[in-house]
């Protein structure tokens, strides 16, 4: 089995404090995507270039201590794709493809933090740029490659997918044109959902991220904004998936999936 793992770490450096390597040891995935990682080059290199023998590619933020994404790797790939739109969004570190080609199949695993619009309207309004720019990114790269997308996707798509969604429906993550975007994905984009494949029915056990108001954690007042979004063939090898809450290395909590002959 590949087992492929996404985290939303919440600042690299922090992260590592909680003892997120140690973990890594033991969990063993083949590959791991992170996002947030809140570092440039100078503090990576050297420091968390690897992890738990994973080798890390990455792309930072052009702002200092923001966003940024990375994956860690077992194999080494074919090819490293560093951002998706050549403007905005790349300036923020959002977007890194990892290649893994062979004669026979065209693979790419992907790591991505979508932004979130929770602090006003004018990161919202960007964040519907982001989706706007993503979807046909993502459909034009599935007429040519499988793929499988992990991330910090900023969506809670359905009622199941949060905790109080009542009271949620005005607020960024849940709002209807975000959800309609994620419906439109895995609808007419067909993309697939790989956690909802294995899980379609669980509320409460499928959140990744807590707020750290209050005692959200305590009470897993939580939302489901991790996912893993595959091409058809890439879901059809998933066999099983695991949300890891017995540590807390971020506000969020490492979703890993199983595939079978993935690489």
């Amino acid at each position: 089995m590949f087992k492929l793992t996404s985290l939303n770490l919440n600042g690299i450096r922090s992260a590592a404090r909680k003892g997120v390597e140690a973990w890594l040891e033991k969990a063993s995935p083949d590959c791991i995507c992170v996002q947030e990682i809140k570092a440039q080059a100078p503090d990576v290199e050297g420091s968390f270039d690897t992890l738990a023998g994973l080798k890390g590619h990455f792309h930072y933020a052009e702002k200092k201590g923001y966003s940024g994404v990375g994956v860690y790797t077992k194999h080494e790939p074919s090819d490293v794709i560093v951002g998706f739109d050549g403007g905005e969004f790349d300036a923020e570190g959002r977007y890194i493809e990892l290649r893994f080609d062979t004669p026979t199949q065209k693979l790419s695993i992907i790591s991505s933090y979508f932004p979130s619009g929770s602090s006003g309207p004018e990161r919202q309004d960007a964040k519907f740029r982001f989706l706007a720019a993503m979807y046909p990114h993502l459909n034009a790269l599935k007429q040519e490659r499988e793929f499988v997308l992990c991330g910090d996707i900023n969506i809670a798509h359905q009622e199941a997918d949060l905790k109080n969604w009542k009271g949620n429906k005005k607020n960024s993550g849940f709002l209807p044109e975000e959800r309609a975007w994620m419906t439109q994905l895995t609808t007419q984009g067909g993309i697939v959902d790989v956690y909802r494949q294995l899980q379609p029915d669980t509320t409460d056990a499928c959140y990744t991220w807590w707020s750290n108001r209050g005692q959200a954690y305590a009470n897993n007042v939580g939302w489901r904004l991790d996912y893993h979004l595959a091409t058809p063939a890439i879901a059809a090898k998933a066999r099983s998936e695991a949300i890891y809450k017995d540590e807390k290395f971020s506000d969020h909590a490492p979703i890993t999936i199983a595939y079978e002959g993935l690489i």
